[in-house]
């Protein structure tokens, strides 16, 4: 696993998302600011973390395509039914 092009691909994706952008978001009472939370994404010498999630050896399919699509300067596709308007 090459680390260094995985951080900087992640660096280029985190830069395409302008941090620190707010958004707004609606409330009973109108609307407010709010800025996005980031998602870590922890790398291990044996595999990955995702957010909050389980442990996932870089063995395992799903961590495989996750990495792949971020080397191919894409977020991972497994996000986009829980960030349909990007992360």
């Amino acid at each position: 696993v090459d680390f260094d092009s995985i951080v900087e691909n992640i660096q280029d994706l985190n830069s395409l998302v302008e941090e620190g952008i707010s958004q707004v978001e609606h409330t009973a009472r109108g609307a407010r600011l709010r800025r996005p939370e980031p998602l870590p994404l922890t790398l291990y010498q044996d595999g990955i973390v995702v957010g909050h999630g389980a442990f996932r050896p870089y063995q395992h399919p799903a961590t495989q395509q996750c990495l792949q699509d971020i080397m191919d300067g894409y977020f991972p596709s497994e996000l986009q039914p829980r960030y349909p308007d990007g992360v």
